[in-house]
This record gives C-alpha cells, sequence and structure tokens, in this order.
C-alpha cells in the first residue's frame, strides 16, 4: 500500500468518525501492588476520583490536573502484566516547568529530550537528543518517567494545535511534521 493510500484511507476514516463525539475517559494501567501505585499517583498531584472495593476487585481513579482523561487501576481491573501500559503522553505547555515540578514532588525524571527526526519520539533512545527541541517547535520536546511498576509516561509539549491547515513554513512545528502532514492531506485530496 502507498503513502498515498494510507494517506486517502486515513482522511477517509476520519471523515467517518468525525459525526460524533467520542471522548476518551479512562486509561487502564496495570499494577502490581495497588496500595504503592496509589501513593505514587497520588504523589503526583493528581487528583484522587474513586478508591472502591468489592468482594474480589478494587478500582482506584486518579485524573491529572487539567485532563478530560482518567487513569484507573486496582485489583482484578486488568489481565495486562504491571509494566506494560507504554508511551502514556501527558501534554504540557512548559516542559521544563512540568519536569521540575515532578522532580520536585520525588519523581525520577529523564532529562529533556527530542527526536533526531523531528515528528515523533522513538521508543527506543536511539533516535533521542539531549535537550528540548532547539526552537521549543510544538510536539517536539519530551521527558519521561516511570510509576513504580514500570509502567511509562512521557512529557510532550505542546505549544499549538494541530487542529486547522498547517502551511509549509508553519514555524509552530518542525519542518519534518509540516510535510508529513502536507503529504497525508494531498494524499486525501486524490482519492
Amino acid at each position: 500500500m502507498s503513502s498515498r493510500q494510507m494517506g486517502g484511507d486515513l482522511a477517509s476514516e476520519t471523515l467517518r468518525a468525525s459525526t460524533f463525539d467520542m471522548k476518551l475517559e479512562v486509561i487502564v494501567i496495570p499494577v502490581s501492588d495497588v496500595d504503592r501505585a496509589k501513593r505514587f499517583y497520588g504523589s503526583l498531584g493528581w487528583r484522587l476520583d474513586l478508591d472502591f472495593a468489592g468482594d474480589d476487585f478494587r478500582v482506584v481513579q486518579f485524573t491529572p490536573p487539567g485532563s478530560g482523561c482518567s487513569v484507573i487501576f486496582g485489583k482484578n481491573v486488568t489481565v495486562a502484566e504491571p509494566g506494560s501500559a507504554q508511551g502514556l503522553h501527558l501534554i504540557v505547555s512548559d516542559i521544563a516547568a512540568a519536569r521540575d515540578e515532578l522532580l520536585g514532588r520525588g519523581v525520577k525524571v529523564t532529562a529533556l529530550f527530542h527526536d533526531a527526526g523531528g515528528i515523533f519520539h522513538h521508543a527506543d533512545d536511539e533516535c533521542r537528543l539531549s535537550g528540548p527541541n532547539p526552537l521549543r517547535r510544538s510536539y517536539a520536546s519530551y521527558a519521561s518517567f516511570c510509576d513504580p511498576d514500570g509502567n511509562g509516561w512521557l512529557l510532550q509539549e505542546v505549544t499549538a494545535r494541530l487542529n486547522s491547515p498547517v502551511e509549509a513554513g508553519d514555524t509552530r512545528f518542525t519542518d519534518e511534521l509540516v510535510a508529513a502532514l502536507r503529504r497525508a492531506a494531498g494524499a486525501g485530496e486524490h482519492e
């Protein structure tokens, strides 16, 4: 399948899905020790929404500040292996300030980094470059941390949203991201 076909398929899927709201409400985090996880997520400054136990289950729900989506974990909530949730993104407007706050709360957070490709971070460290994106372009600067089970979180700095057409030369985003978006948009126009 060519990138043009994939872009067209993506555009068609987007049109079909946009007829009504679908809001992501909850992410399930697999943990091995519910009380330890509760202490950790509470230490992040997240709001505790629920801690409910039944005969053979327990559900704990936290919501990050400003988020419309919460996380849940507990006993008999998921069959996923503890620590297997990876690449969970927390969007922040100031990556350095968010990192500093987490460090101040005792969380082990990586140094700031950006991806050599300019579009998205890679799961491995091979394409990571030290420091934030040199031009502080939106979607391009990261830091990461893990919960006690190893579930992996990424802080990502977003200062401008990709919710409108992005033209060549738009300095809010990396050149690579602008080019990829234009290719995807162009492929959709030829369907």
